[in-house]
């Protein structure tokens, strides 16, 4: 292996002092120092391929331009690539490493993987979650912490989704396009529960907000707090059983699958019989057919500016990230004759069904 250039070595090279160069390499003004000696340093040292080290400079400066990353278990569920890739994006920009641990839950895990990013002298921390929960984390003074996808109960500053905005958009596309009668399938009173969830509620919020500004209430409701295909399977099927909506909000797109099982099951078409909006945009969203029109949690978004928070350290509480919509193929506009039909729906009362049978996993 190649020996790596010291910064002495530049210096014998350049035929200068060590702390000449050290001033040249680390942009440091000198009025002493002519452009032809500062010229004379950046030739030995691009000839020599010297490089800085990292260590020798945190040593000096007190930074050693190392973040730590601790995920519950970011790493291996079906959102960590985006979250991780904006997070080392966000860190290459700004000449940091990213070093990464993972918790699985488990509050010793998550204090052995803390101590470890302080020994290493990390410049700061981040918290990665799925689910968007409340995370019991150590009390940390040394360094700036975010958590990203969460809340913590100490009162770290986070990043999430702006999920009201997501879920008022959401029935502003459906209205702006004349549906009415709209149901919504995945609403859950147990996901209030911060430890399940910290953003579920505040969509469930966005939703309402824009159901009341219009006057409205939706057609159906079914209810179920695990939120895979067969709840939207279910509930796609208790709906065509009234066939008196013209329009879905799945609470998730794993909802949306099973609900675009259902409808082709019976025959009915999407979106030219039943229009369906969702929540994540998953990988499979965009490979439906029709391509499912649904609000992406901005994962890529904030990890930069989960990374960006913590070097600059002075994050607000709360750092909201737009959802942006995803507009594909399954929302459809009513024609006037349709929109006005949809009107005459608008005295019926609501139903709630009983919960639907829960699958395996959470969102």
């Amino acid at each position: 292996m190649t020996k790596r250039a010291t910064l002495a070595d530049v210096a014998r090279l350049a035929g200068m002092s060590p702390t000449t160069v050290s001033m040249v390499l680390n942009d440091r003004p000198n009025s002493r120092l002519s452009p032809e000696t500062a010229e004379r340093v950046r030739a030995a040292a691009t000839e020599l391929n010297y490089r800085p080290n990292p260590a020798a400079r945190g040593l000096r400066v007190g930074k050693t331009r190392t973040v730590g990353f601790i995920s519950d278990e970011v790493t291996i569920t079906r959102y960590a690539s985006a979250l991780i890739r904006g997070l080392l994006e966000g860190a290459e920009a700004r000449d940091h490493t990213v070093l990464i641990a993972e918790s699985g839950r488990r509050p010793e895990r998550i204090a052995n993987a803390v101590d470890m990013m302080m020994d290493r002298s990390a410049d700061g921390i981040i918290f990665g979650l799925m689910g968007a929960k409340l995370i019991d984390v150590p009390t940390i003074s040394d360094v700036p912490v975010v958590i990203v996808n969460g809340r913590s109960s100490a009162g770290y500053p986070c990043v999430l989704p702006d999920e009201f905005q997501a879920g008022y958009e959401a029935v502003r596309h459906l209205l702006d396009r004349g549906h009415h009668r709209i149901a919504l399938i995945g609403r859950s009173d147990a996901l209030i529960n911060p430890a399940l969830s910290v953003t579920i509620p505040i969509r469930y919020s966005g939703l309402d907000a824009a159901m009341s500004e219009a006057g409205l209430t939706f057609t159906t409701e079914i209810e179920g707090m695990y939120w895979e295909p067969d709840l939207g399977y279910r509930g796609a099927n208790e709906i065509l059983d009234h066939n008196d909506v013209t329009a879905v909000i799945a609470a998730n797109d794993r909802i949306a699958f099973g609900v675009y099982q259902a409808a082709q099951e019976r025959g009915f078409r999407v979106p030219e019989d039943l229009s369906v909006i969702s929540f994540d945009d998953e990988y499979l969203a965009s490979y439906l057919h029709p391509g499912l029109t649904t609000m992406r949690i901005p994962y890529l978004e904030m990890g930069r500016i989960a990374m960006d928070l913590v070097l600059d350290g002075n994050a607000p509480a709360d750092t909201l990230v737009p959802m942006p919509l995803q507009n594909r193929d399954s929302v459809r506009s009513l024609g006037g004759n349709a929109a006005a039909a949809s009107h005459q729906f608008l005295a019926a009362p609501s139903t709630r069904s009983a919960r639907a049978h829960p699958a395996r996993t959470q969102p």
